[in-house]
């Protein structure tokens, strides 16, 4: 009868099984805690150490680890005696609507506009593309800064077709969004955008309108806009604060090309 010596077996398993570094587990830990803070599980107050360690299957070290990179991000605020809390939330913005900031925020607060810039420009090579027009043609021009409240919350360039864009400017442009303007005078709806979303640093005079420290990581989303009839009539190049904005969205998967087969 052949004996299988099985420890040599149990020492490759442990070796492919590498332990993981506390700051791993304490990445793990946050990234759970983060995205119950999005979703108001702390509204009362963050559990204490012991209970979140049971809770994560962690030692207290690594959940001391976790919450401070919390703290860094400026999500919890750690007191002393008085435990740990939510310092601030982030707003949730779609990515499977296409809706303006009003319409996205609407019930946390009012949205308005800081207008920077809006005025005829001759359309730069590549705006021109996106919105199918001939080169040299003009579009309209807008700069907005925009405020939730009394925080400034996103910086917005946008580029408009000509004709919509003419009557856009003669429009309350602090109180009211682009995209209620651009079906209001197109007489149509909006159908869809082309959207990318990357991140990006804040530059010095960025970072000083929206507030944030030099370097700061903004969401940068560009975004074709069309009407329902397919012409493209909006351009935008949208800066967020990345601490104040969360992109959320709900996908579906094509049937398989396994299946198919």
């Amino acid at each position: 009868m052949q004996v299988e010596d099985r420890q040599g077996d149990d020492k490759a398993v442990e070796s492919a099984s590498v332990r993981p570094l506390r700051a791993d587990q304490a990445r793990r830990v946050a990234d759970l805690l983060r995205h119950q803070i999005h979703a108001g599980a702390f509204d009362e107050g963050i559990p204490g150490e012991q209970q979140l360690a049971a809770e994560h299957d962690a030692s207290r070290n690594t959940v001391r680890e976790a919450l401070a990179l919390l703290r860094d991000e400026g999500l919890i605020d750690r007191v002393p005696k008085r435990g740990t809390r939510v310092a601030t939330r982030k707003y949730d913005h779609g990515l499977d609507a296409l809706l303006g900031l009003q319409e996205t925020l609407k019930g946390h607060g009012t949205v308005r506009n800081e207008v920077r810039a809006a005025r005829h420009i001759t359309a730069p090579p590549a705006v021109a593309r996106r919105l199918g027009l001939a080169p040299g043609e003009r579009v309209v021009y807008l700069e907005r800064l925009r405020y939730l409240a009394e925080m400034p919350l996103s910086l917005d360039l946008t580029y408009l077709a000509p004709d919509i864009g003419a009557e856009v400017l003669t429009h309350d442009l602090e109180n009211t969004d682009i995209f209620v303007l651009l079906e209001q005078i197109a007489g149509r709806a909006l159908g869809s955008a082309d959207l990318a979303l990357e991140a990006v640093p804040a530059d010095p005079h960025t970072a000083s309108t929206l507030d944030v420290p030099e370097g700061a990581p903004l969401l940068m989303l560009e975004r074709l806009t069309r009407l329902d009839d397919g012409r493209p009539v909006d351009l935008e190049y949208i800066r967020m604060r990345g601490d104040r904005i969360t992109m959320r969205g709900s996908l579906t998967r094509a049937t398989p090309e396994w299946k198919v087969l």
